[in-house]
């Protein structure tokens, strides 16, 4: 059974206040499903992409939990629940989430992760708080360090576990779950549900609820995807001509060291670019965040460790550098816009090399992308990347002008072709990805817009600051 409205799950008024000041007034899907069962007692197993309320899903039941049924002053050093996230980035976003849900409220909570002085998470653990959203690592240190005991511990969250385990955390994970007592409310979140997630969720938790939102679903709907015939050593200049016609981007590279040099290289173009990665310290990427969200830095150069942790309802364009080496990790980058319910654009640039990887994404999306030609693309010739394999037929010429990024942008998704499969493109506009762009002869060249330039700790382990508030 699920739910129209959040009053009818029962959930405690101070609650219900705090949804009505954030203007929250429907459950989306994974709400609506997870939360009743929850508020039962009951084990959850979530199976939700970034985007979908799923922060709310989890936090909504337990802060009732606390208000109703444990409460008390904190216990020092001895929290009554733990959220645990695979990056500091979402360990912060969720604390600010769970600030603005415990408006009106006595419940405290802290964030603590690596990359910061472990001494002011100490101070605060031995002050006591209600509510310690961690990521793995740091938490185990402090643990090692008798900081913080998880023995009173009654809910526990894992939030995207997928990518948790995809970090290595699998053992930091179950010796924290050593810690934790028999007698809890466990629930597990996952973009994704392979083997190796459903071993962990066996191991923790009872005779749960499963309660999904297919990723696919969550993702394509809303967003406008295309693909350009371009070669590697040209990417750069490709955005660099189209970038000013873009609004608020997000450009993914398969690497650190690229995501530097790129956002190094954009910047001497005169476009404001700023690059947010696992090696940057906690300050540099909470000030890019900043930057990106407030609009001074229009452009943000991330890789795929950071994906799930950048949460700006704004972004108007997904541009994939380079294609991930996981075709799941596609779905979780164009994720990144299309959100709140408004539509987005995703541009990749395929290099002749990535074209195998191209096809695993169309397997796992079930769309078949056509590949946009570009002045650039002398290396390699434009069609589907599924047809190179199957349908080795020339195609028709599409005419001069296309192939330009173009952000006057429609649906990615027309009628299915062959094998029922859907063909990605936009309708009428030859799969060009932006808006207000004038449409010039030079195919595969973006025109500009006049007016829009624009602009000694463990490395191995995600981290955020420490910090208690109380609501």
């Amino acid at each position: 059974m699920t739910q129209t409205d959040f009053q009818a799950f029962g959930l405690a008024d101070t609650l219900l206040k705090a949804l009505a000041l954030l203007d929250i007034t429907t459950p989306t899907p994974i709400q609506a499903r997870a939360i009743q069962p929850q508020m039962e007692g009951r084990d959850v197993l979530g199976i939700a992409q970034t985007g979908t309320g799923k922060t709310a899903a989890f936090s909504l039941p337990l802060l009732h939990g606390l208000l109703t049924r444990h409460v008390g002053r904190p216990v020092p050093k001895t929290p009554k629940a733990l959220i645990l996230a695979p990056t500091r980035e979402l360990a912060s976003q969720i604390a600010d989430s769970v600030k603005d849900y415990t408006v009106g409220t006595k419940l405290t909570h802290t964030v603590v992760f690596g990359g910061v002085s472990i001494r002011p998470q100490i101070d605060t653990m031995r002050r006591g708080v209600d509510i310690v959203i961690a990521t793995p690592g740091r938490l185990l240190d402090l643990v090692n360090q008798r900081a913080i005991s998880l023995s009173g511990v009654r809910f526990v969250v894992l939030d995207e576990a997928d990518r948790m385990l995809d970090m290595g955390f699998v053992r930091d994970v179950m010796r924290i779950v050593d810690e934790l007592p028999e007698e809890r409310q466990s629930l597990l979140f996952s973009a994704t549900m392979p083997r190796s997630v459903e071993d962990l969720s066996r191991r923790i938790l009872t005779n749960p609820v499963r309660v999904e939102v297919t990723p696919e679903v969550v993702t394509v709907e809303k967003i406008a995807q295309s693909v350009y015939s371009v070669p590697q050593k040209a990417k750069k200049l490709w955005l660099i001509e189209a970038l000013p016609g873009f609004e608020k981007t997000v450009i993914f590279t398969r690497t650190k060291h690229g995501a530097n040099r790129l956002s190094e290289d954009l910047a001497k173009a005169g476009i404001e670019a700023l690059a947010i990665h696992g090696n940057k310290s906690q300050g540099a990427r909470q000030k890019a965040l900043a930057a990106f969200h407030s609009g001074t830095v229009p452009v943000l150069v991330a890789t795929d460790i950071v994906a799930r942790g950048i949460h700006v309802d704004d972004i108007s364009h997904v541009v994939n550098f380079d294609l991930p080496e996981e075709p799941e990790s596609y779905v979780h980058r164009i994720g990144r816009t299309a959100r709140a319910g408004k539509s987005g654009i995703a541009v990749t640039l395929l290099d002749p090399s990535e074209r195998a990887k191209l096809r695993q994404v169309e397997k796992l999306t079930g769309l078949r992308f056509d590949i946009q030609p570009t002045n650039f693309a002398t290396a390699m010739p434009a069609g589907s990347a599924e047809e190179e394999r199957e349908d080795r037929r020339p195609r028709r010429g599409r005419g001069p002008g296309q192939g330009r990024p173009n952000t006057g942008g429609g649906n990615a998704n027309a009628n299915a072709k062959g094998n029922n499969r859907r063909r990605s493109g936009h309708g009428g506009h030859g799969g060009h990805p932006g808006a207000g762009e004038s449409q010039g002869a030079k195919g595969g060249r973006p025109q500009r817009r006049a007016g829009n330039q624009g602009g000694g700790r463990r490395s191995d382990r995600p981290s955020s600051a420490g910090r208690t508030v109380n609501g």
